[in-house]
C-alpha cells in the first residue's frame, strides 16, 4: 500500500487496527466453539461411560437391482394381434356341422371326436365365462383364454357365452360370435354344445390342439 503524508499514515494505522480486531474476534469465536465441543464431549462421556470403538468388519451391503422394464408396448401389440385375429366378418356357416347344435370339427378330425366331447370323454381343465362382457371385450377374452390354455397344455375347456335370453329376438349375440371366433383359431380342433348339466345351449365344450 502506498502511503502519502500523515493522513495516509493514519488511514494505514486504522486499517491495520481493524484487521487486527477482526482476526482477534475470529480467534475468540473459534476458541469458544472448540471449548463448547470439548464440554459436550465430556458431558457425553460422563453420561454413557467408557466407549469401546467397534472393530471394522467387512459387511456386504447388496445393491438394489433395478427392476426390468415392463414390456407394456409388447403386451399391447400382442393384444392387438389377438383382437384382430378373430374377425366378426368371417363366414363360419359353411364350416359348421349341420346338426341342431352347430358343432364344429376341423378337417381331418374324425366325427368320433364330437361324440367324445358330448359324452364328456375328456375332463374339463379350464373355463371362461363371458357374461357381462361386451362384444369386443369378449373377443379379446376368448383369444387370450385360448392362448393361455395352449401355454398351460390344457386340451379340453369350456366357454360360457350365455343363452341370450336378454338379447333382442331372444337370440344370443355372443352365442353366434363365439362360434365364429373359435372356427378361426388354429388351436381349436372341435367344439360342441355343452351338456345340460354343463351349461347346455349357453356354453361350448372346446377341444384344443396340443403344443
Amino acid at each position: 500500500m502506498k502511503v502519502s503524508g500523515l493522513q495516509g499514515l493514519g488511514e494505514l494505522r486504522r486499517t491495520l487496527r481493524t484487521q487486527r480486531e477482526r482476526a482477534e474476534q475470529q480467534a475468540r469465536e473459534e476458541a469458544e466453539h472448540q471449548a463448547q465441543l470439548d464440554r459436550e464431549r465430556r458431558l457425553f462421556a460422563l453420561a454413557v461411560g467408557p466407549v469401546t470403538p467397534l472393530r471394522p468388519h467387512r459387511r456386504f451391503v447388496p445393491r438394489a437391482m433395478p427392476l426390468p422394464p415392463e414390456p407394456r408396448q409388447r403386451e399391447a401389440d400382442e393384444a392387438e394381434v389377438l383382437r384382430q385375429a378373430l374377425s366378426d366378418g368371417f363366414d363360419v356357416d359353411t364350416l359348421l356341422e349341420t346338426d341342431e347344435e352347430l358343432s364344429y370339427r376341423r378337417a381331418g378330425i374324425p366325427a368320433s371326436a364330437l361324440n367324445r366331447l358330448r359324452r364328456g370323454h375328456w375332463s374339463l381343465q379350464a373355463q371362461l365365462d363371458l357374461h357381462g362382457l361386451r362384444r369386443d371385450e369378449a373377443r379379446l377374452a376368448v383369444a387370450e383364454f385360448l392362448h393361455l390354455c395352449q401355454v398351460r397344455g390344457q386340451r379340453c375347456v369350456r366357454i360360457v357365452h350365455g343363452k341370450g335370453h336378454g338379447s333382442p329376438g331372444r337370440e344370443g349375440i355372443l352365442r353366434v360370435k363365439v362360434r365364429r371366433w373359435l372356427v378361426q383359431h388354429d388351436a381349436v380342433l372341435a367344439f360342441v354344445q355343452a351338456r345340460s348339466d354343463e351349461g347346455g345351449a349357453g356354453a361350448l365344450v372346446v377341444l384344443l390342439a396340443g403344443t
